[in-house]
């Protein structure tokens, strides 16, 4: 076929090549009970399996574009809206009410759908045109909500960035960014709402370079109707074709045009597509040497280079998860637009768990990948501490006998199906009814229900297999962030043989709670079912915190904000039907240690269960810092670097008669004073504030520092980025200065670099988009009273609640803001009277 043609590989709807008509009429092949049901008997291949996740600023369109890729996947029949409150991932009851997602929802769909017709050779077609299982996990997008994000990131191979593409790179969309840097997350670019009044496709791709410090590869340019039309479809330029929608449809009708038909259809249309494929070919040769020497053997001509091996090369070049280089696709989801071939790329470009890093797994103090461990390389006599004598404890034999190891990365409790403990699985198999050894709590579970979620529906599956998203109904105690290892015959008290036992999966971070408000029950005998409810929500929510207070008795419940925590009132109201009121929204402060104290020992002796028990434990605490040196046993737990030393028998220093009992293993022990530690460091000596996170002693060297006058008052300082217009710069600088204690510490044009970044700057002006129709006649540059600004503040929490409502007033409703904890400061001596 002519380099100016379709090239073979174009997205093909249902599975022949059509030029200007329809490809796609109907309904799918499948309706949603069908298509569900056909899921239960497709065993999901692992290398056909996609575990991705839709991440954004809030009202970016995640939910919209989920819901048309369950419509088109067969998985609904009808398209669900966000405004009706009738989407299938956001299915709470406070979320359809409010119009934003509150908690990360997971669902399975197949794109392509499963059919009887199977291409012939499937080796020489794209991965999109063959059936794919795809676990797609819809997160919010309000700060609040970032442990929702940071739990699904954690399991994730993939991810669809969305951006509105009227608003640009916004300040949430950069920290999911980043948080998606930690884990390696491959990604790839949707830009949304290109059918809204002000969206400018060319400036948004520009800022993905200035702001994610990635070079944009333009895979799709949008196209308006004869130029400076409406938004009507998208020019390929992987496949060099052009794809229009009917205007009003469902986005099942979809047709395609190419070059030599472009000709006619759109002129200024083809000629743009031909730059952008040069522009997409020149880029992905500064990262590919593969690319770069086919490009060669073309003569040079980007037109020549096959579609396939432009696929192939955006695979290589986004699977580690760097970030370097963004594949951007464009569209409109509330019009049903694009969402197909995001589809695709999803199929084509987002890795299977095969390709994804061995996972990281620690081990009695030794970390390692969970590779090593399964294939036997890993010497787990020397993490154990014993010698493993018999022929059946080699360190093969013990490994060969796990059959499946899981992480839970989410609790939800279920109202006709009970807690559901969401869990990937990294190998082996999860079986129905087979015992979980809890590594983390040091128990045993049955699993007795196994699920494969569909939002708030599931469907019952006799196995989840690596690699694989699922759902395991019955677990009583299971937390996330828990590592469950399937192990037959274990013992369900002493579990795996040591250190297998121990053996736990790269957890899952919770960030500190800022905010807190009291919980008060309205009688006596309803205290007992308020505290078992709290426990419930808890389980779900780990980044939510209950503390009591010892002088008042009141139970305060903390959170990462304010809708984070009237969200939790709602759901103890209203889904729990607890009988409760909430007190107003206050800070959570902090204590601080400012100088080293002397160990404080304390001798335990006493009769424990009939028997005379007797141990001893010493303890010292000391301010930590960036400098201060941090050993193999150091532990951190909110916050604070917690070291553990245990005494062996008869060591130099240790006193007669308190030798560790040979049947209690040293990692029992360790867990158990790191616990007591951290429960000790839960309150501090001074004003009962949660300070740096055992038990007796530390309290006892807190005490001291009390008594000695070194222990400080601290509180949360956030990062806030705020977007305005030139216009209410001043005034909000003005207030955020003088009013609000404030430090400004940038004033940026919306779109410009991030000079604060380590990343190296990318060149606006190198990056290639196509010119907008409906630009502003003002430049990037310009400073004019409707010009986005960016003022970027360090903020003592305190003053910034309530602050929405404030800066709606001083900007018309226009300015938005996004805030997240920096650190915690010590408190001046005016400020700390104040308090």
């Amino acid at each position: 076929m002519s380099s100016l043609g379709l090239q073979r590989g174009c997205r093909i709807w249902p599975r022949r090549l059509q030029f200007a008509v329809p490809l796609y009429r109907g309904q799918p092949p499948f309706s949603a009970a069908q298509s569900r049901c056909l899921s239960t008997h497709h065993e999901p291949s692992i290398e056909r399996t996609r575990n991705i996740g839709i991440i954004a600023h809030i009202d970016a369109g995640k939910t919209t574009t989920t819901e048309r890729m369950l419509y088109y996947s067969g998985f609904t029949r009808r398209l669900g809206d966000v405004d009706e409150g009738s989407t299938v991932t956001d299915f709470l009851p406070a979320e359809r009410a409010r119009g934003i997602t509150i908690q990360s929802a997971a669902v399975t769909l197949a794109w392509p759908p499963f059919s009887s017709e199977v291409p012939q050779n499937i080796t020489d077609l794209p991965k999109s045109h063959v059936p794919h299982t795809i676990n797609l996990i819809d997160t919010p997008g309000h700060a609040d909500f970032t442990f929702e994000v940071l739990r699904s990131l954690r399991i994730l191979d993939g991810a669809v960035c969305i951006l509105d593409g009227v608003a640009g790179v916004e300040a949430q969309t950069e920290k999911v960014w980043a948080q998606a840097n930690n884990y390696s997350i491959p990604r790839i670019i949707f830009v949304n709402k290109l059918d809204r009044d002000g969206a400018t496709f060319e400036r948004t791709v520009k800022e993905i370079g200035t702001r994610l410090r990635g070079w944009p590869a333009v895979c799709q340019i949008p196209w308006w109707e004869g130029g400076k039309g409406r938004f009507t479809g998208i020019g390929d330029a992987i496949n060099l074709c052009g794809l229009k929608w009917q205007e009003g449809g469902d986005g099942k009708d979809i047709e395609t045009f190419s070059l030599q038909g472009l000709a006619e259809e759109d002129p200024g249309l083809r000629e743009e597509l031909l730059k952008a494929r040069n522009a997409l070919v020149e880029a992905l040769c500064e990262f590919d040497e593969e690319l770069l020497s086919t490009w060669l053997d073309c003569g040079d001509d980007a037109l020549a280079v096959p579609a396939q091996a432009i696929r192939d090369s955006l695979r290589r070049c986004i699977i580690d998860g760097t970030g370097r280089l963004i594949p951007v696709f464009a569209g409109a989801s509330f019009r049903n637009i694009g969402v197909q071939p995001l589809l695709d790329a999803v199929d084509d470009y987002l890795p299977n768990p095969t390709e994804r890093p061995d996972p990281e797994i620690s081990m009695g103090g030794q970390k390692a990948s969970l590779s090593d461990l399964l294939s036997g390389n890993l010497d787990i006599s020397a993490t154990s501490g014993k010698k493993l004598a018999k022929k059946s404890n080699t360190p093969k034999a013990l490994v060969a006998h796990i059959e499946a190891c899981a992480l839970a990365f989410k609790v939800v409790n279920d109202a006709r199906r009970g807690v559901l403990v969401y869990v990937r699985v990294y190998s082996g198999s999860i079986k129905r009814g087979a015992p979980l050894w809890n590594t983390n709590l040091h128990l045993t579970e049955q699993a007795q229900r196994l699920l494969q979620m569909q939002a708030s529906d599931a469907v019952e599956v006799s196995h989840i297999p690596s690699g694989q998203i699922g759902v395991i109904a019955g677990l009583k105690h299971a937390r996330t962030g828990d590592t469950l290892i399937s192990y037959p015959g274990v013992n369900p008290r002493i579990g795996p043989p040591a250190p297998l036992s121990t053996l736990q999966l790269r957890p899952i971070d919770v960030p500190a709670p800022v905010f807190f408000a009291a919980i008060e029950p309205h009688s006596l005998s309803e205290e007992k079912n308020v505290k078992e409810i709290l426990q419930l929500l808890l389980r779900e929510d780990s980044s939510l915190h209950v503390n009591v207070d010892e002088e008042s008795g009141q139970v305060l419940l903390s959170g990462m904000g304010e809708l984070h925590l009237e969200i939790a009132r709602d759901r103890l109201v209203n889904d729990f039907k607890a009988k409760v009121t909430m007190g107003n929204i206050e800070i959570s402060y902090r204590e601080c240690v400012l100088s080293p104290t002397s160990p404080h020992r304390i001798n335990f002796d006493r009769e424990v269960a009939g028997k005379k028990g007797k141990a001893a434990c010493e303890a010292s605490i000391e301010p930590f810092d960036e400098f201060t040196s941090v050993t193999d046993q150091t532990v951190e737990r909110d916050g604070n670097h917690i070291t553990v030393q245990v005494l062996e028998a008869n060591a130099q220093g240790s006193e007669e008669g308190y030798a560790l009992p040979p049947e209690l293993p040293l990692a029992s022990i360790q867990a158990a004073l790191i616990n007591g530690a951290a429960a000790a460091l839960a309150r501090g000596p001074r004003r009962a504030f949660p300070s740096t996170p055992a038990t007796l002693a530390v309290k006892s060297a807190l005490d001291a520092a009390f008594a000695s006058a070194s222990i400080g008052l601290m509180e949360p300082v956030m990062n806030v980025v705020i977007n305005c217009n030139e216009g209410t710069l001043g005034a909000i600088v003005h207030d955020l200065s003088s009013a609000r204690g404030g430090h400004v510490l940038s004033l940026e044009n919306d779109g410009n670099d991030d000079a604060s970044s380590d990343v190296p700057a990318i060149d606006a002006k190198r990056i290639y988009a196509p010119p907008d129709p409906f630009a502003s006649s003002g430049s990037a540059d310009a400073t004019g009273p409707g010009q986005q600004r960016q003022v970027t503040a360090r903020v003592p929490l305190k003053e910034m609640v309530g602050y929405l409502k404030h800066l709606r007033s001083l900007t018309g409703g226009r300015g938005t803001f996004v805030m997240s904890v920096d650190k915690f400061e010590r408190l001046s001596g005016p400020r700390e009277k104040a308090v």
